[in-house]
């Protein structure tokens, strides 16, 4: 019996990983992201997290302007060659998506923390939207039911609304809507 070469593929070295790369990943359940160059992975979402972002999704979906569309993960958000986003939520409008991805940022960006992710969406992932130039982004926390809203100005993420378990989130723009986060806790 003779043995099987096996050719082990990697990543390369020495330099910032690009879309190309990205591409290249396996098709595994696990969510690929690149910001600055730098590989994020990770793994599928438990279910409270998915109830969360369906429910929220759908609410969005029944008062989105018809010149927008409401997509969840994956739709790739290509920022910069080596930076290419999967939020769990976003909202942009229609004529701005191609075939394949959203060039550039949407209107909204929303997260669904995962304790996997939690660190990367409150400070890295962040960072790098305000960076680009998002006017808004959400931060969602199922275990403890509550949102957290920035509005991007004079460049900074800013507090502009928040909401925790049966108190009333509502928001204007970048869309009309309200709710309480234990409503999107099955």
């Amino acid at each position: 019996m003779t043995a099987m070469p096996t050719e082990v593929l990697g990543l390369p070295r020495g330099r910032a990983l690009t879309r190309s790369d990205l591409a290249a990943m396996p098709d595994d359940g696990h969510r690929y992201e690149l910001i600055d160059g730098v590989l994020i992975v990770s793994p599928a979402p438990k279910i409270r997290h998915q109830i969360v972002a369906g429910e929220l999704t759908a609410r969005m979906r029944a008062v989105c302007p018809p010149n927008a569309r409401v997509l969840f993960a994956p739709v790739d958000v290509v920022l910069a060659e080596d930076t290419v986003i999967q939020p769990d939520i976003l909202l942009a409008p229609r004529g701005d998506f191609t075939e394949t991805d959203l060039p550039g940022p949407p209107l909204l960006a929303i997260e669904v923390l995962s304790p996997s992710t939690k660190g990367i969406d409150l400070l890295l992932k962040k960072d790098r939207l305000q960076r680009a130039g998002f006017r808004y982004y959400w931060v969602i926390d199922p275990d403890q039911p509550s949102i957290a809203a920035f509005a991007l100005r004079n460049g900074v993420f800013e507090l502009c609304g928040q909401a925790s378990g049966s108190e009333t989130f509502t928001a204007t723009e970048p869309i009309a809507i309200s709710f309480a986060p234990d409503d999107l806790v099955d």
